[in-house]
């Protein structure tokens, strides 16, 4: 079976390299970017700005090949990559959740970017706590880093 994804927009951060991007939204807390819907996708952001925050899907593009075990960035022994949210995937597909501030004109005024710029946007779905937020009883090998992810940023490990 085949699937084929098309990007309907590109993220605009003021990330331009690896080195020093913040892995995760936590990190990111009010860095500012946007989303571009491109045209013929905008008529799906109706309703959209009722929301505080949407999740982002997108394509880890600066990425090559894949491994099964990786070396995270809040870890230094190597791990499976699906216990990590590591971009060196077999299918390099990210999930970020984002405040959305405002839409305009088919773009997405967001914070709290953890992703490179022009990064190719897959989907949107907007945020809901009642669907999306669980009680997490066990975080697996990642209860050693608990708290630190604000302190890390990106590294050239998976270059």
């Amino acid at each position: 079976m085949n699937i084929h994804y098309h990007p309907i927009g590109t993220i605009h951060t003021p990330f331009k390299k690896r080195e020093g991007t913040p892995i995760q939204p936590a990190g990111a807390v009010g860095v500012r970017g946007t989303v571009e819907v491109f045209s013929e996708f905008a008529d799906g952001l109706k309703d959209l700005a009722g929301f505080s925050h949407v999740m982002l899907l997108y394509h880890f593009h600066r990425g090559t090949g894949f491994s099964l075990r990786v070396t995270p960035f809040m870890d230094s022994e190597p791990r499976g990559v699906f216990s990590t949210r590591a971009p060196k995937r077999p299918n390099p597909i990210g999930v970020s959740i984002v405040r959305l501030l405002k839409i305009e004109d088919g773009t997405l005024h967001v914070e709290n970017v953890d992703m490179l710029d022009e990064t190719p946007l897959l989907d949107i779905k907007p945020y809901v706590p009642e669907f999306d937020y669980h009680e997490a009883d066990r975080i697996g090998w990642l209860e050693r880093a608990r708290g630190s992810v604000g302190n890390k940023k990106s590294d050239d490990r998976f270059a």
